[in-house]
């Protein structure tokens, strides 16, 4: 049989060309793609079989491949990955769009994928990345992961967005100071009379939901009227919007006088408010406050006051960020001005 084109012999039985993953695949029986998957580590889907084949027959060809195309192709590569933690959140998918806008306009190709909070989803689509040699990756809420782990500080740039790496490590962040924005909601608060409060959040692993939550408690807490801990409603569902409606209905039992109740985020607060439009008690609703300031909220939550965040700002300092890495330089994060919206 004569050898492939891919792996030619000389005079003396050495090959004359490296082995190409064209050949692989051939010999394997299978495509090019999985070829590429099984060797790059992310073919969850492919069969033991499969993955045995593969490498069996890259081991046979003695196939490599090729450091200096894969350094060329990491050079010229225009993929950017937008791995977002919810793209149900009008917020999450203002900034996308925002960063969508602003890569483009950079010559770049975005990609966007929905982990769903999920480490196991995050990690997936980070190696899948990586085996596609994106230029940067942009973690829009962050979890934390083992192949998170593993890709810190290589050679893909990554910036947090959103929530700062769940690590601790200072790594490259943009968004807005949640410490100052739950201390100025704090603030904005007392100097109402709104004294008898209550908060509602999500998990306290991400850093935006506890920076938050623990600024407004220490506000109080200094102001004199720290908040009880009945009055701290823990994530109750599976989304923001279950959190908030059961929430409410936690403190609507409870009895208390309440004058306000601070949600964590926007979409906490539509459950809320949803809670006491429905409620069959027909109780006076506390004022509520939220965080993100959402799209919607001038159309379906016009009474909503909230932290506007600068969504058309967000995708500047992303592009801004990831050109700035690949520079290696070392403006490590960029803080985004908030500000408080008053309605109702």
């Amino acid at each position: 049989m004569a050898p492939t084109s891919a792996a030619k012999r000389g005079r003396h039985g050495i090959k004359s060309e490296p082995a190409s993953i064209g050949a692989v695949a051939e010999r394997a029986g299978v495509s090019i793609a999985t070829v590429s998957r099984v060797l790059n580590g992310v073919a969850k889907k492919a069969s033991a079989e499969t993955v045995a084949k593969v490498r069996a027959a890259a081991l046979a060809l003695d196939y490599r491949p090729s450091s200096a195309g894969r350094s060329l192709r990491q050079k010229s590569s225009r993929l950017v990955a937008v791995l977002a933690a919810n793209l149900a959140n009008p917020a999450m998918a203002a900034i996308a769009a925002s960063a969508e806008m602003a890569l483009r306009e950079a010559g770049l190709v975005m990609v966007l994928c929905d982990t769903h909070d999920s480490p196991e989803l995050q990690d997936e689509y980070l190696r899948e990345m990586r085996a596609q040699q994106a230029r940067a990756i942009v973690l829009l809420g962050a979890v934390a992961s083992p192949m998170l782990d593993a890709m810190r500080g290589g050679p893909t740039p990554i910036i947090f967005v959103g929530r700062r790496d769940p690590s601790g490590e200072t790594g490259r962040f943009v968004g807005i100071d949640n410490v100052a924005a739950g201390h100025d909601v704090a603030a904005w608060a007392l100097a109402r009379g709104l004294r008898n409060a209550a908060i509602i959040h999500g998990p306290l692993t991400s850093s935006a939901t506890r920076d938050r939550v623990e600024a407004v408690l220490k506000a109080y807490c200094v102001a004199g009227i720290p908040v009880s801990s009945s009055r701290r409603i823990a994530p109750m569902g599976n989304d923001h919007l279950e959190m908030g409606f059961n929430g409410a209905r936690v403190l609507s039992e409870q009895g208390d006088d309440l004058d306000l109740i601070i949600c964590a985020s926007d979409l906490i607060a539509f459950g809320a408010r949803r809670y006491w439009r429905e409620s069959a008690k027909r109780q006076a609703a506390p004022r509520l406050i939220g965080f993100d300031d959402s799209p919607l909220n001038d159309w379906v939550a016009p009474d909503l006051s909230s932290v506007r965040i600068p969504y058309r700002a967000f995708g500047p300092a992303i592009a801004e960020q990831i050109v700035d890495a690949l520079g290696a330089q070392k403006k490590f994060s960029e803080t985004l001005p908030h500000v408080i919206i008053t309605r109702g």
